[in-house]
């Protein structure tokens, strides 16, 4: 019998503890990894769920502010029908009118009417009578549909006593087309009629959610617009109807859709949707490469493992950083949309403290509706563009610039001089540069283009510590910049602002 090795019994002993403490290592590494694994792919799941939520309810709200800025450009170009005194005092049904005169009038009412027309991809654009007489362009479908009851259903559409005007769409079921009818007075309507497929322009879906429908639905769930082809005039499905059904504005996700609903006038609803599997299929693919990396981290290294977490986890991250941003950015500008625009300012403010100085500029720009109504809205995109470049090269990176409106911009300054130049002085300076970059952007040799702005200053903590507080004064200090001749800028503790705000 062989004698007993002491130092092999300990080598096979410390061999069997390795391999125990190896298996066990390896068992614990497994099983921590498969836990952090699923934990991380439901965390996935619920924060890609609020994420996209939050997206889709800002990207539905955008859509639904778009359609207002539409339907107010159709309204303004038919109050410029007003501008032609023939328009308002003509009446066609008057028994006394000369028939010579009468011609000749509703001749250059007619001219009229057809010199604004052309601005616009309108289907119709004339006055109806109530003795059905019509001027101006007034469509053959448009005739043959309303019959001899047009100016009497034209009449019962006017849903605003307050401005004698209405929007509808779908009279005896044609929703090919909408209209906008207004009051010129007892005895005539302006109408304004285009195709339901013009609204393509207003609902342009980003390419981020392009697998999102976008519908405009009635309040009888008749489907208005529809980026689904062949929908228009159809009701909308069930599914989506009873998600919706006495929401004005909410956004719902759930294991089928995720449906975003915002209420408009006229009783009006823009309707984004997209099935909850299409909004999963990227969090699907990260769950398989977890749990294929995770497998491979305890088998190999758990340093190999982090590694391969780390970069499995950059498409998640680059995904919500792409939506986030689009979300945030203004897209014709470049800089912060209203909402990431207030946001940053609440967050600077809340952290800020009482000895630090900053100021909150609002810059409204001069005469910017004579751009659109002579040169066209794209000339006028164009200028804002160039706008949001100026801000952007006149202001530091620290500072946050954003479009709050049309044409209104507002910067709020979070970067401090580094000189002994007093910080009034250090706005003031700023204010002159925007002012001098504005002028030597848009004066041009014919003088047809002369944009300024006017502006008004706030200062924390002096005039306010939270955002509202600060946007309040100095919206009051644009006010006066304005009626001091435009063209300036004001703090709002200016000693005459006082005075001004009384009158």
């Amino acid at each position: 019998m062989a004698k007993h090795d002491p130092n092999r019994h300990a080598m096979n002993k410390l061999s069997k503890y390795k391999i125990l403490l190896i298996l066990g290592y390896a068992s614990i590494i497994i099983v921590s990894i498969m836990i952090v694994s699923t934990l991380s792919v439901q965390k996935t799941d619920k924060v890609l769920k609020n994420k996209v939520s939050t997206i889709a309810s800002s990207l539905n709200v955008q859509m639904k502010l778009n359609l207002d800025s539409y339907l107010e450009k159709m309204e303004t170009v038919g109050a410029l029908a007003f501008a032609s005194e023939e328009v308002y005092n003509y009446d066609a049904t008057d028994p006394n009118n000369d028939e010579y005169e009468a011609l000749n009038t509703e001749k250059i009412i007619s001219d009229k009417l057809y010199s604004l027309c052309i601005m616009e991809n309108f289907i119709d654009y004339g006055i109806v009578y109530s003795n059905n007489r019509t001027v101006g362009k007034i469509s053959n479908g448009t005739s043959n549909l309303f019959g001899n009851r047009i100016f009497t259903d034209l009449y019962s559409k006017i849903t605003h006593p307050r401005t004698h005007d209405g929007w509808f769409t779908g009279y005896k079921d044609d929703f090919k087309r909408i209209y906008y009818v207004k009051k010129i007075h007892n005895n005539a309507l302006l109408v304004i009629s285009f195709y339901t497929s013009e609204l393509e322009t207003v609902f342009d879906n980003p390419e981020a959610m392009d697998d999102m429908d976008i519908r405009l639905i009635n309040s009888n769930y008749n489907i208005i617009y529809s980026s689904v082809s062949g929908e228009v005039g159809q009701k909308l499905s069930t599914d989506l109807s009873e998600r919706v059904d006495s929401l004005d504005s909410s956004t719902i996700i759930d294991d089928d859709y995720l449906v975003s609903v915002n209420s408009c006038s006229d009783d009006w609803y823009v309707i984004s949707s997209v099935p909850t599997k299409i909004i999963l299929n990227e969090k699907n693919e990260v769950r398989l490469y977890i749990y294929m990396i995770a497998f491979l981290a305890a088998v190999f290294s758990i340093l190999v493992g982090i590694e391969l977490a780390i970069r499995l986890t950059n498409p998640v991250s680059s995904f919500f950083s792409t939506l986030t941003a689009k979300a945030q950015i203004d897209q014709l500008t470049g800089i912060l949309n209203k909402r990431a625009f207030e946001d940053c300012c609440e967050h600077s403010l809340k952290h800020a403290s009482y000895t630090e100085s900053h100021a909150l500029i609002i810059l409204d720009i001069d005469n910017f509706k004579g751009i659109n109504d002579s040169l066209g809205h794209a000339f006028g995109d164009k200028s804002l563009a160039k706008i949001g470049s100026i801000l952007r090269s006149t202001f530091s990176s620290e500072d946050f610039l954003g479009r709050i409106g049309g044409d209104e911009f507002c910067v709020y300054l979070n970067h401090a001089p580094d000189s002994s130049l007093s910080y009034l002085n250090y706005v003031r300076n700023k204010c002159d540069e925007v002012c001098d970059a504005l002028h030597k952007a848009f004066a041009d040799d014919d003088s047809k283009l002369r944009l300024s702005a006017s502006i008004g200053i706030a200062l924390f903590p002096s005039d306010g510590q939270s955002f509202q507080d600060l946007y309040a004064a100095s919206d009051k200090a644009l006010y006066l910049s304005k009626r001091r001749g435009k063209d300036n800028y004001t703090f709002y503790n200016d000693s005459a602002l006082s005075e001004a705000v009384d009158l």
